[in-house]
């Protein structure tokens, strides 16, 4: 059974956005895979087809309806079996080890807020999970879940042509990876480190490892102090 992708849009024109070039596009049009974009607005009920209204007790801005997007939710078939997201910047962070889990699950029923924000009756009523992609404010939820996909859909088995490249990649081991080289030996007077080029390939290895440690200090403390947190526990 491929991996469901199901996103609830006011925008399904862009999807598949970027998803559909390169390894996840190949994998879209292998069926390995499947997406399938949703328009929130064909479950509104007026004949202007309205899916937002004002905030309660004032404010700047929309809001969308709670009924509308509960209408949308519960008219996919699949969406009991599959966890639902939604795309906010209030969520927990997407983590590596998250698009990991999700990888391995049926797939996910992704929702993309609009406006303001999501009517908390149908967050709660429907059981949303808020992920975010960052502490910045987008202008909607479409370009999260294409990032949140794209996380997902590389580390489905077959996608990527070597499955071992992920292996050593930012976060995978706790760590930022370390610095890459190729030919030519020589670039802009700077040449390869001699380590790379030696053959050994336990030296390689140690040098690798010291280079992610030491641009992990330099760059995302927080990862070191998490990893000492957990081997503590």
């Amino acid at each position: 059974m491929p991996f469901r992708a199901t996103v609830l849009t006011l925008y399904p024109e862009m999807f598949p956005g970027h998803l559909g070039m390169s390894l996840a596009g190949r994998a879209l049009e292998r069926g390995d895979w499947t997406l399938d974009p949703v328009q929130i607005r064909d479950f509104a009920e007026d004949r202007h087809h309205t899916v937002d209204d004002t905030p309660a007790g004032g404010g700047a801005g929309m809001v969308l309806k709670a009924d509308v997007l509960a209408r949308a939710i519960d008219g996919i078939p699949s969406g009991s079996d599959l966890p639902r997201l939604l795309m906010s910047p209030r969520g927990r962070p997407l983590t590596q080890s998250r698009a990991h889990a999700l990888a391995e699950g049926p797939g996910a029923l992704i929702v993309c807020g609009r406006f303001e924000g999501v009517d908390q009756r149908v967050i709660d009523g429907r059981g949303l999970e808020e992920i975010s992609i960052g502490d910045y404010i987008l202008s909607g939820g479409e370009p999260a879940a294409l990032v949140l996909l794209d996380a997902v859909v590389r580390l489905l088995p077959g996608v990527m042509g070597n499955a071992r490249s992920a292996e050593s990649e930012s976060f995978e081991n706790g760590l930022l990876e370390y610095p890459h080289y190729t030919r030519p030996q020589e670039f802009e007077g700077i040449a390869i480190p001699d380590v790379l080029t030696s053959g050994h390939h336990g030296r390689i290895e140690a040098w690798r490892r010291s280079e992610a440690l030491k641009l992990t200090r330099e760059r995302r403390p927080d990862l070191i102090i998490g990893a000492k947190k957990n081997d503590d526990a």
